[in-house]
């Protein structure tokens, strides 16, 4: 059976602008992989409401999971939650659970629950609540979609939080091959390799140091036998190259 296959959606003007970088694609990318998640797809949209409903419902209906990552926290800005909650034409509202985890977070603090805090307690109907270990405020799942926030220790912390409860398949493992030869030079036998492997994902990453260019030739799949076979092949038409 193939892995199950995930999209994220990182949502947030100031990833676009530039003013932000993102590290949560990169975090979700390696969690998934080792629990056997293909993570096929990351998309990035502006705090819009209307381009993040289409890009739920596109996402939804195209992968098994969707990660969201942005847009959930007490400022006007954030929309994320209600976006959701249209995506999938359901109510949201201000849930009794949600409030009461920060009513307690705010009261140790001796912070107020003002109403701008109070958003984030708005979960859409039907929606089961991710624990934030972090700051509190929890994120939630609704279908097939996983709302977390933007902040990359919060939204580690929900993944942690989401991931046990996700089925998923074979880690994908992999193998790296450095090549002091240039993309050209090695291009014909690594396309007859991929066809002697159809199982397998071969991809080539050029580099240039100190004026010499290679590639980093990354050998990927399930099967870690398979993986051995396509490396000594590999090696036999480059035994110059060094694995690593």
């Amino acid at each position: 059976m193939p892995n199950p296959t995930a999209a994220m959606l990182v949502i947030g003007d100031e990833i676009l602008s530039g003013r932000t970088r993102d590290s949560n694609m990169h975090h979700l990318a390696q969690e998934f992989t080792k629990h056997g998640i293909d993570l096929k797809e990351v998309r990035v949209v502006s705090d819009d409401r209307a381009a993040i409903i289409a890009a739920v419902k596109a996402l939804s209906d195209g992968f098994d999971h969707v990660v969201t990552s942005g847009g959930i926290g007490p400022t006007h800005d954030d929309i994320t939650a209600p976006c959701v909650a249209e995506a999938f034409g359901v109510a949201i509202t201000v849930r009794d659970d949600a409030r009461a985890i920060l009513q307690a977070h705010y009261d140790r603090q001796g912070t107020e629950l003002n109403e701008a805090r109070l958003r984030m307690a708005r979960i859409p109907d039907g929606a089961t609540l991710i624990e934030n270990p972090v700051s509190a405020a929890p994120g939630f799942t609704l279908g097939n979609v996983h709302v977390m926030a933007g902040v990359p220790s919060v939204f580690q912390a929900m993944v942690s939080s989401v991931l046990p409860g996700l089925t998923g398949g074979q880690p994908l493992l992999s193998q790296t091959l450095r090549i002091e030869r240039g993309e050209g030079d090695i291009a014909g036998p690594l396309s007859d390799l991929a066809g002697r492997y159809p199982d397998l994902s071969i991809g080539s990453y050029p580099y240039q140091r100190n004026g010499v260019y290679g590639a980093n030739v990354v050998i990927r799949g399930g099967e870690g036998s398979r993986i051995d076979a396509a490396m000594a092949d590999l090696l036999a038409l480059f035994p110059e190259a060094v694995a690593h």
